[in-house]
């Protein structure tokens, strides 16, 4: 609180001076602390009913997919729901993968439904830290070594979630890039792993 105070030295001078009723502070204490508690007071969640939802289109489609291709022999990766790995060549080597591991890779990715193309390296060779990479990538290449080819069926929470990814598949048709909760299939080769 400001208040203005005569001193005989210095004029007038404005200093702030301590409340001078103690329940002044009791109740500013107690409306600070109704604003906090109110602010984190959660409205009915529906982006966990969401989530949960789309979750288990993904998990539909990726199980249709692999009953309708019963020679895939498809794996699931332990500890997730819904990521699958098939490994085409198991490479050899180094198999210590870190959060700091950066992994050469040489990638193909496909909307699982539709088939449709949205990248491809070809001779480009990109170098990624396996923490910077989409979830199902950073638990889908582990299960190979250097040298190893693994195809994965990563459904959207995994993957890129509710977010279009606008620059995505642009240059393979995809007029709007790639959609929201696309259910992806990678075919990923292992190059290089550095610790």
């Amino acid at each position: 609180m400001l208040k203005n105070v005569k001193l005989p030295f210095l004029n007038y001078k404005r200093i702030n001076l301590p409340f001078g009723n103690v329940m002044n502070k009791a109740a500013l204490i107690i409306l600070l602390l109704y604003v906090c508690l109110s602010a984190c007071i959660k409205s009915p969640d529906t982006s966990l009913t969401a989530y949960r939802a789309q979750a288990a289109i993904d998990d539909k489609e990726i199980t249709d997919y692999l009953n309708a291709n019963p020679g895939l022999n498809a794996k699931k990766v332990i500890d997730t729901a819904g990521v699958y790995y098939i490994i085409k060549q198991p490479g050899s080597g180094n198999a210590l993968f870190t959060n700091s591991t950066l992994v050469t890779v040489g990638d193909t990715g496909r909307i699982l439904k539709t088939g449709q193309l949205f990248t491809e390296t070809n001779d480009f060779h990109p170098s990624f830290v396996l923490s910077q990479v989409i979830k199902g990538w950073q638990l889908g290449i582990p299960e190979i070594k250097k040298g190893g080819i693994v195809r994965l069926l990563i459904p959207s929470r995994y993957a890129y979630g509710p977010n279009a990814q606008t620059q995505l598949g642009v240059s393979f048709g995809l007029t709007n890039g790639l959609p929201p909760n696309a259910v992806l299939d990678f075919d990923i080769q292992l190059y290089d792993i550095t610790n």
